[in-house]
């Protein structure tokens, strides 16, 4: 059968019954196993966030919320038979930003999921071309076209602090990831 979708591994959303999250978490994963979809299908997540709660009488209670309820993430490569065997699981109502009639899901963005994977203690560890001495090319900003030697890289703020030649001095310059291309 030919895939009408890009086969790029991404984060989607599945909507299901609010309350259900994890019997839907559940079903998916069960379902992916019994259908040997474990080459498209990596991970469905359930996010959810500890609370500390302040009874009446001063009293402190751990509280695990969802915040965000009646929906499901999933990491997966979309194809047809993937597809199928999530939007048909049990509790799964639909993928978030797919219209219906055959339309494909939306992923989310990288910037969209890594607050949501840090909020659960992921950390998603970003795959850079280049590394601290290695020479790049700004392709971005005011020092576009200027090539320079990474001095550091900040993975959490996304910026890379390059050595860029000013007036005869190597002068450092923070720059964001996406401003930067190895030569």
């Amino acid at each position: 059968m030919k895939d009408y979708f890009e086969n790029e591994r991404a984060w989607y959303v599945v909507q299901t019954y609010s309350g259900c999250e994890n019997a839907a978490k559940e079903n998916i994963l069960r379902r992916v196993e019994s259908m040997g979809m474990q080459d498209y299908v990596f991970q469905a997540l359930v996010p959810e966030v500890k609370i500390i709660e302040t009874k009446k009488k001063g009293q402190q209670k751990e509280v695990i919320t969802k915040p965000f309820p009646g929906y499901v993430f999933i990491d997966m490569i979309v194809t047809d038979e993937s597809w199928y065997v999530i939007r048909n699981t049990p509790m799964v109502t639909g993928f978030l930003g797919s219209s219906g009639g055959g339309a494909k899901p939306v992923p989310l963005t990288a910037e969209e999921m890594a607050p949501i994977l840090k909020m659960c203690g992921i950390e998603h560890e970003e795959k850079l071309n280049f590394d601290v001495g290695d020479q790049v090319r700004i392709v971005g900003g005011a020092f576009t076209g200027q090539v320079g030697k990474v001095d550091d890289i900040d993975r959490s703020k996304r910026i890379v602090r390059v050595l860029i030649d000013l007036f005869g001095r190597s002068t450092p310059a923070e720059i964001s990831f996406e401003e930067v291309e190895p030569l």
